[in-house]
């Protein structure tokens, strides 16, 4: 089973920018899809982003104008650049695959990012 690690949270103030990256320990072109998730305090897991294996992306509503989500498949990291970061972005981000029909339902540790003057 592909293991994912993500990386590259922290804090960061209302406004600015950060790249977060899901390394794979196999090969993500395996996949139909990579994806980005996050879950906020007392909220649900929501998709963040997807990066399908033929070159398709799609984005949340939260996510559209401020998100890109891109893949190094030499790599195999998946990354998810994040700009003009507000405060209700804070949440714990987490990469996931889809296999087959649906995403795994193994999941990470995620990385936190917090917004916040």
């Amino acid at each position: 089973q592909v293991q994912l690690v993500e990386s590259g949270g922290g804090l960061v103030q209302p406004g600015g920018s950060l790249r977060l990256s899901c390394a794979a320990s196999g090969s993500i072109s395996n996949f139909v899809a990579m994806g980005w998730f996050r879950q906020g305090p007392g909220n649900q897991r929501d998709l963040v982003a997807v990066s399908g294996r033929d070159g398709s992306t799609n984005y949340g509503v939260i996510a559209k104008g401020r998100f890109t989500i891109s893949r190094d498949k030499s790599k195999n990291i998946v990354y998810l650049q994040m700009n003009s970061l507000k405060p209700e972005d804070t949440a714990i981000y987490y990469c996931n695959s889809f296999q087959r029909t649906a995403w795994s339902s193994s999941w990470g540790q995620g990385t936190q990012v917090t917004v916040s003057s």
